[in-house]
């Protein structure tokens, strides 16, 4: 499980401290390749575009401006004609290039598609600032690293990957429907966020589930059960092909399927795929363009569930036109150009598919995380509505900023280990897994960490992370949900959001 990699920068969306978090190739080939990092530092003297070969005979920086304004796909099957099958590629596509805020960086799959992106905040944006269109890795000649003492790293990971295997949702849910496994759980709480944020219930939730989702792929000659990378047990990822069974996209994950799809009053599984895939391949951050969208549709400049003018929106993004650029800005920049009122935003980002109005841990976890809405930073939706790792009642204030603190700070230490965070699951609720964790950590680095030393991981991240961003102008004051989610009540449960704003200020007070 442990092929993620991670994007940090200042962020363009935020102007705060940003990582992104992707799976594919990429961690792995890297890793094997000697390095743990790639720092890109200043910007060239002039326009060019560069490519940045890693292999094992070093790095090389070449020039190369056949490459302007291709797409991800082409881009990447213009890098595999020069260098092979078996590379892996990190790269931006028009939206980085053009600078736009809304621009993620893409990682190839196992299938060396670039359909795995470090998606939020603008991070595809900054590698565009720098002229890196593309980095290619090649670890052709190189071995697997191997840990310090092998034996143990063994026995510590037989032991966890039987707790993913043993748990409901990263044994069964998961791998059977993917993440958007959710899209029925989160509708029947009455939190999927419909039509820009107006309704917590989408009528056409059915028609996107991530069960109609596997039964369409399978029927289509697809795949519903698939790793993002190599070494992968959960297997949370597919693919989807069209009508005519030819692949269009990866299998579309929760969070892209609600932004396109019931947040834009949209209930067209192969519509959202399209949507989708011009994301993947134009480079953008599926969140924010679908937030972005369903703004549109509140300024009434196209009618909500008008799936043909949402793909086209997309693609004036992807042509660089004058409101593509707008559009590619993200909700934010949208909202103040078209004045709307009710835009889903914290620090500038766009809230993902989970309303705070009746989920209130997550509510916390937009407010007070580090890079703006992000329901990853602490993913609250585990104790407010699936039961894992506790329960804590998702309608009432209680209990809400306790949750989301400690899960910030677990995740912050399980995004550093390069883990994906759906291990989290397994770990909430069997100690025996996440003990097994830390025993591969201490076999594999010769570590001595222990579970208070792995929350202290945690706790320092966060530090850090505030750290820049009181040193980028942020205060308590940033820290908070749009007034919207006070002031107007979300059907069916008519609930505003609750949790206090000096109840919000203590988040961080370990």
């Amino acid at each position: 499980m442990s092929g993620r990699i991670s994007v940090g920068c200042k962020g363009p969306l935020t102007g705060g401290i940003k990582e992104a978090n992707a799976g594919g190739q990429g961690a792995q080939v890297l890793a094997r390749l000697g390095y743990a990092a790639i720092v890109l530092e200043g910007k060239p003297h002039d326009d060019s575009l560069y490519k940045v070969v890693l292999n094992k005979d070093g790095v090389q920086i070449t020039p190369d401006n056949s490459l302007r304004m291709l797409g991800n796909y082409d881009l990447i099957d213009k890098i595999k004609e020069e260098y092979g099958e078996k590379v892996a590629c990190i790269s931006i596509g028009q939206a980085g290039e053009m600078k736009l805020a809304a621009a993620s960086v893409a990682f190839t799959d196992m299938e060396q598609r670039p359909t795995r992106h470090a998606g939020r905040g603008g991070v595809g944006a900054v590698m565009g600032a720098k002229g890196v269109k593309v980095i290619v890795l090649d670890d052709n000649g190189m071995k697997m690293r191997s840990p310090q003492d092998p034996d143990k790293f063994k026995a510590a990971n037989k032991i966890f990957v039987e707790g993913l295997r043993k748990h409901p949702v990263t044994g069964e849910g998961l791998p059977a429907y993917g993440t958007n496994v959710l899209t029925n759980v989160i509708n029947e709480a009455g939190a999927y966020p419909t039509n820009n944020f107006s309704s917590g219930q989408f009528a056409g939730a059915s028609k996107i589930s991530g069960e109609t989702q596997a039964e369409t792929e399978t029927a289509r000659g697809g795949v519903a059960t698939h790793g993002c990378h190599k070494g992968c047990v959960i297997r949370c990822s597919g693919i989807y092909n069209d009508k005519d069974g030819n692949y269009l996209t990866k299998q579309v994950e929760y969070e892209t399927v609600w932004a396109h799809g019931a947040n834009c009053g949209i209930d067209d599984l192969d519509a959202i795929a399209m949507m989708d895939r011009l994301d993947d391949d134009f480079g953008l951050d599926t969140i924010e363009m679908g937030a972005t969208i369903g703004v549109v549709m509140e300024a009434g400049i196209i009618k909500f569930g008008d799936e043909e003018a949402a793909i086209n929106l997309i693609k004036e993004v992807g042509q660089g036109t004058h409101l593509g650029r707008i559009l590619g800005s993200g909700a934010a920049v949208t909202g103040k150009i078209f004045g709307v009122e009710r835009v889903p935003v914290v620090k500038g980002q766009a809230l993902p598919a989970y309303d705070p109005r009746t989920v209130h841990g997550i509510g916390v976890t937009y407010a007070t995380s580090t890079m703006g809405a992000d329901h990853t930073a602490g993913y609250a939706v585990t104790a407010n509505i699936l039961g894992v790792g506790g329960t804590v009642d998702p309608l009432k204030p209680e209990g809400q900023v306790e949750l989301s603190r400690n899960l910030q700070i677990a995740t912050a230490a399980i995004d550093s280990t390069g883990m994906c965070l759906f291990i989290a699951f397994a770990v909430l609720d069997q100690p025996d897994t996440f003990q097994a964790l830390i025993d591969m950590l201490n076999a594999f680095y010769g570590l001595d960490l222990t579970a208070d030393g792995f929350a202290e991981l945690g706790k320092s991240v966060l530090k850090n992370e505030r750290d820049f961003n009181a040193r980028a102008g942020f205060t308590s004051e940033h820290d908070r949900l749009p007034e919207f989610f006070r002031k107007e009540p979300l059907p069916p449960h008519n609930l505003t959001f609750q949790v206090k704003d000096e109840e919000l200020d203590q988040v961080f007070n370990f």
